[in-house]
């Protein structure tokens, strides 16, 4: 089955980290959100993508070609020309990648969903993955009939009638009707808070008779924002796969797992950890870090850290406490 991943956004919600680079590429757990999205469905055995692109494309196009030419997925890349439009514009964009296809699988770039995908890949009826959560107003929502079937789904409700949150992955069965659906928005202007959504094409398609069908997802990692970001990562680090045996040795450096380092980092009198992924030919000294995402080349020194996110080539000199700096930064606090 062929999925789309729309990557098109500017993600305004996780600035400044996102004036540098897209949103999907922001690493979490030691690799980028779009890395964990891509590696479970391959898992799943799908080798099919297409990726809809606009800000900062080029580097959504890189870091495909870097981490997955020798992986024998089949691969398109379809330009959105206004990313700030919204999903279901994005995906009338993509319309002739997918004109085609009997059934398509949609997933959203900044959504890590963890589920049996065989559940959604081998239904019978358009389905969508939902999950129960406490504040619906924040997300688009599902209301379901007596039979199970959605009736209705509402974008970010003021007055929910449903606590079923819609997590980012949708299976269609007829993904002409979609695309019909989203020129409909975009013929008539339909916007809802600013922007075609996807929900409001997908409502379309109930109104216009096709059956579509929920399933819960076991776990649903939500990267949109800066403290639902460090969550995602604390959570991801402490599942099983993470916890290995493998043993830093720093000088003078206690390591409290779990932790995420990457290659070739340089870390010195310093104590790490828990729940801190730190990427790629990082340099940390006598410091204190917990809690925290540190990004690729950077440097930080004499800094105490918690709860923060730190971007890639950013040098920090200092005591800190809480932080959130994107890519080229440089604070001394000892200045």
């Amino acid at each position: 089955m062929k999925v789309i991943i729309p990557v098109a956004g500017v993600g305004s919600r996780l600035r400044p980290h996102t004036h540098t680079q897209p949103k999907a590429l922001v690493p979490v757990a030691g690799k980028a959100i779009l890395g964990h999205i891509i590696d479970g469905l391959i898992e799943a055995q799908v080798t099919e993508f297409v990726f809809i692109i606009g800000y900062l494309g080029n580097k959504i196009e890189q870091y495909i070609k870097d981490k997955y030419t020798d992986k024998g997925l089949k691969i398109e890349f379809v330009v959105q020309p206004e990313p700030r439009e919204g999903i279901a514009h994005a995906l009338y964009a993509a319309r002739h990648a997918i004109a085609g296809d009997s059934e398509v699988l949609i997933t959203l770039g900044d959504t890590i969903v963890n589920m049996d995908f065989q559940k959604i890949l081998q239904s019978e009826y358009s389905t969508i993955g939902i999950k129960k959560v406490e504040d619906p107003s924040l997300f688009g929502v599902a209301e379901l009939d007596k039979e199970g079937w959605i009736k209705r789904m509402v974008e970010k409700p003021v007055i929910p009638k449903s606590n079923l949150a819609l997590v980012g992955i949708y299976k269609i069965n007829n993904p002409k009707l979609l695309i019909e659906g989203a020129s409909y928005l975009l013929d008539h202007q339909h916007k809802t808070h600013g922007e075609y959504h996807l929900t409001d094409a997908l409502m379309y398609m109930v109104e216009k008779g096709e059956k579509i069908q929920v399933v819960e997802v076991d776990n649903w990692y939500d990267c949109g924002r800066g403290d639902s970001l460090l969550e995602t990562n604390s959570i991801l680090l402490n599942k099983p796969e993470f916890k290995t045996n493998k043993k830093h040795n720093f000088p003078n450096t206690i390591i409290i797992p779990p932790v995420s380092i990457g290659a070739n980092c340089k870390i010195e009198r310093s104590i790490i950890g828990p729940n801190v992924a730190i990427g790629d030919n990082t340099i940390i000294k006598s410091s204190i870090i917990e809690h925290s995402i540190v990004g690729s080349f950077s440097e930080l020194s004499d800094t105490v850290l918690s709860r923060s996110i730190i971007g890639n080539d950013t040098s920090i000199a200092g005591h800190g406490n809480s932080i959130n700096v994107g890519d080229n930064t440089e604070l001394n606090f000892n200045a």
